[in-house]
């Protein structure tokens, strides 16, 4: 009687050993998904990168009023542009960004530019970069004719285009490349050398 309950109890452990195995490998398996999961959610929701995005706050203009001469037709124009640009980051982390570049185009053709300085933007956040684009007369060689009628008729259009590179680094190690950019019109009116209307297009790559 004895022998018998001894070859069961030694039969019994074999099994029990099997199924405290079988259960840890479960609970190892369940919680190795659930990190994925919850991993998984936190890429897509919290995680997940966000445009940077660019806008000008404010612009106004300074410089000397243009004088046209005839007949001999010679313009004097000093018009330099200041920004004020404003980078939002949108996301749960920090968005580190190298030097920018800001361009002053007419009609079509860069007349200027100025270059913005590294800085780093926390998460959820923002940082205003001052901009000074100085308008260089003589890179209007081809459209002075455009130039002077648009002085004489009371207002000039000018663009400008803003591209900010950095990189979003999640958790210190994961990092995303981005580059914010926009696109902006400018007018200008005469003689009160004031911004009149600004439309600003905003885009960014990831």
């Amino acid at each position: 009687m004895s022998s018998t309950m001894t070859e069961n109890s030694n039969h019994n452990k074999p099994n029990k050993r099997k199924r405290i195995c079988l259960i840890t490998i479960g609970v190892i398996l369940f919680l190795n998904f659930l990190l994925f999961l919850i991993a998984l959610i936190l890429a897509l929701t919290v995680f997940k990168s966000k445009q940077p995005k660019t806008e000008i706050l404010s612009a106004s203009v300074d410089g000397v009023a243009p004088r046209v001469s005839f007949p001999a037709v010679r313009i004097e124009l000093n018009i330099t542009v200041d920004l004020m640009i404003n980078v939002q980051n949108r996301n749960y982390a920090s968005f580190k960004h190298g030097a920018g570049k800001t361009l002053l185009l007419y009609q079509g053709t860069q007349v200027g530019d100025a270059d913005l300085y590294p800085g780093n933007v926390p998460a959820r956040g923002n940082a205003t970069l001052p901009c000074r684009l100085t308008l260089q007369v003589d890179r209007v060689a081809n459209d002075l004719s455009k130039l002077i009628s648009d002085v004489l008729g009371g207002e000039i259009m000018l663009q400008t285009k803003t591209r900010i590179p950095g990189r979003i680094t999640f958790l210190g190690f994961i990092k995303k490349h981005a580059v914010a950019l926009s696109a902006c019109q400018l007018t200008i009116g005469f003689p009160k050398m004031k911004v009149k209307r600004q439309d600003c297009k905003i885009k960014a790559k990831l």
